[in-house]
């Protein structure tokens, strides 16, 4: 494998962070990776004699799990690989397609993101075809719903489920876009190979972002404190929305799982960091900081949120908050802590609340590993 894919694995890995052990905090390091390990034996002792987890339908939560093992930060399963780990790559691989995705039946653009990551993870020269193949999947799949080659609705130019489910949505654009972000050194000697029209992804990016500023759809909020934050989609917001008893008009409510979903993509998608959208979103979610529930969702998705908030606040590159008050805060410690507190006698975790499948313990098991993995390296 050449030094450029391998660099590429690595930052899959450590997450964009190249802290040196001088200076961490080597006890509550320890008290992180203990937290792993009892989760790591809890996904070892569920996964499935076929090598899958939870689903055979979501081959993502399979994906998820074999990326959790990956990150690992005493790397004890990639020195010398497992038997189980190996199974789960072998499940993977058989839901290969002919057109390049990597989907059972369904979701095929999530499916196949997350499985592209796992792939990447693996370090292995052999699975390069595969992710190759993948990520033409995936560019493919970039929606243009008007005239072609204009981005002339605001839904053009995103990624949605796939299948059926034919609209865009910032989550979905993000797995996209960060499976191409991390496979993108993989085609750099590969000179016309089609790649994503990051224009178009940043037009619909825009169009999810809930400021007037950027943003000229009727549904924009007219109230601040939604200002930079982002929807579902063009016209949606799984937050709801506020109408205006005197003129009627609808402003749609943000949210933060998506927000970060939406910081992560603007990333992803190569906008600086002082580009106006890109800290419109950090200012929205610096101001709406919490981890006592999923800013304007409550208990739903809140795993989810905690781990797009690490990748987020890491790839980003920032070590504490200025919170709305003033106060300043070290995200890291605050949501390593409230994971561990969270964490079951068994070494799982588990949401109450079975928004997007989050009663299953095994998918909200590898959001906590994710999550803690990334705030590992920056203690």
């Amino acid at each position: 494998m050449n030094s450029m894919i391998k660099k590429t694995v690595n930052v899959v890995i450590v997450g964009f962070l190249t802290l040196s052990l001088y200076g961490a905090d080597i006890s509550f390091r320890n008290e992180i990776q203990i937290a792993l390990n009892k989760g790591f034996r809890y996904l070892e002792s569920t996964q499935n004699t076929n090598g899958y987890w939870s689903s055979a339908d979501l081959p993502a939560v399979t994906a998820l799990a074999l990326i959790a093992f990956q990150g690992d930060p005493e790397q004890k399963y990639r020195t010398k690989e497992p038997e189980f780990i190996k199974r789960g790559y072998e499940f993977l691989l058989k839901n290969v397609k002919p057109d390049g995705g990597i989907y059972g039946n369904m979701l095929p653009n999530y499916n196949t993101a997350i499985s592209m990551m796992a792939l990447i993870a693996a370090n292995k020269p052999e699975y390069e075809p595969i992710i190759r193949k993948a990520r033409q999947f995936l560019i493919s799949m970039q929606s243009d719903f008007g005239e072609p080659g204009k981005l002339d609705t605001p839904l053009d130019g995103g990624i949605g489920y796939g299948n059926r489910y034919k609209h865009s949505d910032v989550s979905n654009t993000k797995f996209a876009l960060e499976a191409l972000y991390y496979s993108r050194n993989l085609v750099k000697d590969q000179p016309g190979e089609k790649d994503l029209n990051y224009e178009a992804a940043i037009h619909f990016l825009q169009n999810c972002q809930n400021h007037p500023k950027f943003n000229t759809n009727n549904w924009v909020s007219e109230y601040k404190e939604d200002w930079g934050g982002f929807v579902y989609y063009p016209g949606y917001s799984m937050a709801g929305g506020r109408t205006n008893e005197t003129t009627g008009k609808v402003s749609l409510r943000s949210y933060g799982s998506i927000s970060y979903a939406g910081l992560l993509s603007y990333i992803y998608a190569n906008l600086k960091k002082d580009d106006p959208r890109v800290l419109a979103v950090f200012d929205w979610l610096r101001n709406n900081y919490t981890l006592d529930e999923n800013p304007g969702m409550g208990q739903e998705g809140l795993f989810y949120y905690y781990h797009t908030m690490a990748k987020a606040l890491s790839i980003y590159g920032v070590d504490e908050l200025e919170l709305k008050d003033g106060k300043k805060i070290n995200w890291r410690k605050d949501l390593a802590m409230k994971l561990l507190n969270l964490q079951k006698p068994d070494g799982s975790w588990v949401n109450e609340n079975n928004r997007w499948m989050e009663k299953d313990p095994i998918l909200v098991t590898t959001y906590a590993l994710i999550a803690l993995e990334f705030v590992y390296r920056g203690i």
